[in-house]
């Protein structure tokens, strides 16, 4: 099979699964004859139909919760947000419900519910389309949360995630959707949640990152080889879950750590990875953890001050020098 782009990939993993499992169908605004606000959906209203590929209204409480009723009765809905600033509408249906009744029910009930939706800036969307919530969610005992980077991660991740048993929230980064590809393979795979990927070996520093921002830390880390500093790029991937044993790995070789994240910089993962890394790696560091993210404001919508706004290859890169001199 040849390349395909990340958005491909994921039409591809909601294609097998709508076939592989009659219990999956998909829900959302504009996802069936208009095949979705990005396309990932194209194509699936027209083989499968209504039934499987359900549009609904412009209602996020109302068909999250419809979603969340679904899977608790045993179906397993892949829910579309249109973009996940939208999904702040829903948050009682996902933080209240998806993620609690397996406990209210005394784990006699699941919700194989799957959330997926976009996120992030650089498309000039304005500050209420381009906010990155994903550590919002992270903060929410009971989800799962992904943020995949690859192609080939979108597919064997979106489809684990479909098959599990517990809600998942999938965040898809707009700017990854025509700008990637990989090529895929021809037989079923899956992608484990909870397990990162090291994308680059290194022993001077590590950068943590995932999403977009993990292609900009690996040309950050490829410019930097040139200038003697070897650094290893880890995938996050899933960010509920963390895969706590491969960032303790990786840090107690390289003794420096970058986290990069485009959310905004209070609150963000990067601070729970950090406390992470005091409580089980302090005398592992040789310096304090840096972050590299995005600025505490609304996003701009001008895109000089969007771009000033954002993380990119050269805050990274100047960041991983001032770390490597520690």
């Amino acid at each position: 099979m040849g390349d395909l782009t990340y958005r491909e990939a994921l039409r591809r993993a909601l294609d097998d699964e709508l076939a592989r499992d009659p219990d999956v169908f998909l829900m959302g605004e504009e996802i069936g004859r208009f095949e979705g606000s990005y396309k990932v959906t194209a194509g699936l209203y027209a083989k499968y139909g209504p039934r499987r590929v359900r549009e609904t209204p412009i209602a996020e409480e109302g068909f999250v919760g419809a979603g969340v009723g679904a899977a608790m009765l045993g179906l397993r809905p892949v829910v579309e947000i249109m973009t996940i600033n939208f999904i702040l509408v829903a948050m009682d249906q996902v933080v209240n419900h998806a993620a609690k009744v397996r406990q209210m029910f005394g784990g006699k009930v699941g919700v194989p519910l799957v959330i997926r939706t976009p996120a992030g800036a650089g498309a000039q969307l304005t500050a209420q389309h381009s906010q990155s919530f994903e550590v919002m969610f992270a903060h929410v005992p009971g989800l799962k949360v992904v943020a995949p980077a690859t192609p080939l991660d979108a597919y064997g991740m979106l489809k684990s995630a479909i098959r599990d048993d517990d809600p998942v929230l999938f965040i898809e980064h707009k700017y990854l959707y025509r700008r990637i590809k990989e090529e895929l393979p021809a037989e079923d795979y899956t992608v484990p949640i909870g397990k990162a990927a090291v994308r680059r070996e290194g022993k001077h520093l590590t950068i943590l990152s995932y999403a977009a921002m993990m292609h900009n830390s690996l040309e950050a880390a490829e410019a930097l080889a040139k200038e003697g500093i070897e650094i290893e790029v880890i995938d996050l991937r899933t960010l509920l879950p963390l895969d706590e044993e491969t960032i303790l790995k990786s840090v107690k070789k390289t003794n420096r750590v970058l986290v990069v994240h485009e959310d905004t910089k209070t609150g963000g993962i990067a601070g729970e990875i950090a406390a992470i890394l005091c409580e089980k790696a302090f005398g592992d560091l040789d310096g304090p953890v840096f972050r590299v993210t995005a600025l505490d404001t609304p996003v701009p919508y001008s895109p000089p001050l969007e771009a000033h706004f954002l993380p990119n290859t050269d805050k990274i890169m100047h960041a991983a020098r001032e770390l490597a001199k520690y």
